[in-house]
């Protein structure tokens, strides 16, 4: 009989927070982990009950769906975040890391993919080189359960008869809240016009479909010389939507967002040319090297 509130169960833990994009780097990174262990990886998606702002967006996907108990939980509550000024002492001296992963960087530490389980991952994991290796089982977890339909078709039949160009602009909390304004800041006008410049030298007649979470600043603030569709018709709710229509289009300009970072991911088609922001923090002590994959263009 297997014993409980123990490490005698190895199985790998992964906790979910923040919005679709986030969630998608968690559990990319922990379905590779499991796959490179073989071990069972769980779910815990228990943060969202106190978030009003998020909520759990990986049922739409075709993954690896189970949720850690709360007794599966249990033994590593005592290597958990603690929170105040002490809690990166804390972390980074009293915790153990072999048994609590926490991801506080952006960019690739190796060591993690070392681990075994039983194993709580605490983190964003931002970079493909975490699950490289299994990149074409990530994207078939990561394709819908049920054809969209409607209007989401619609978009999707122009978007495969042009040479269709994504574009992302994020504004949302990023302009709202003064701590995400600062931390991560906003890209404007200049720089989707300088990304315009680049795919219209590289790529004939360019379709652009814009999604953004603030349409009508969008269509008063972001102009392109060529056709422009602005996808607007999904709410917040069909994230996943319009996650799967960027996906679907041939090439990607992005902001500093992990939710323009998977549509451009999830596009298969090998000759795809993305833009992407040099910048991806404003803080410069903060090391982003490793958020964009090598083949992408950063300006």
């Amino acid at each position: 009989m297997e014993k409980r509130n123990n490490f005698s169960i190895s199985m790998i833990i992964v906790k979910l927070m923040g919005g679709i994009g986030n969630q998608m780097f968690q559990y990319a990174m922990g379905r590779c982990l499991s796959l490179r262990k073989e071990e069972k990886m769980k779910l815990d998606k228990t943060g969202f009950e106190t978030d009003e702002l998020r909520e759990y967006n990986l049922n739409h996907f075709n993954i690896v769906e189970s949720f850690a108990t709360a007794e599966e939980k249990k033994p590593f509550k005592k290597y958990q975040r603690k929170p105040g000024k002490m809690w990166y002492w804390y972390n980074h001296t009293i915790a153990d890391s072999s048994k609590y992963a926490i991801d506080e960087l952006f960019y690739f530490q190796p060591n993690i993919l070392q681990l075994k389980g039983p194993v709580y991952l605490d983190g964003y994991w931002q970079t493909e080189k975490y699950f490289k290796e299994y990149e074409d089982i990530i994207r078939q977890d990561f394709t819908l359960k049920k054809e969209p339909t409607g209007k989401d078709m619609e978009i999707a039949k122009q978007i495969l008869e042009t040479n269709a160009v994504s574009v992302h602009v994020r504004r949302s909390d990023y302009v709202s809240n003064p701590v995400n304004a600062n931390y991560f800041g906003t890209f404007g006008p200049e720089y989707y016009r300088e990304a315009e410049r680049i795919i219209s030298k590289k790529i004939a007649n360019p379709h652009f479909f814009v999604f953004s979470d603030d349409a009508e600043w969008v269509k008063k603030n972001i102009f392109f010389k060529s056709k422009t569709t602005y996808v607007n018709h999904n709410d917040a709710s069909k994230n996943y939507a319009d996650l799967w229509l960027m996906s679907l289009c041939k090439h990607h300009i992005i902001p500093n967002s992990s939710f323009g970072w998977w549509g451009a991911w999830l596009n298969r088609n090998p000759n795809k040319i993305v833009i992407a922001p040099k910048k991806w923090i404003q803080k410069p002590s903060v090391n982003t090297k490793d958020v964009i994959p090598d083949s992408w263009i950063t300006i």
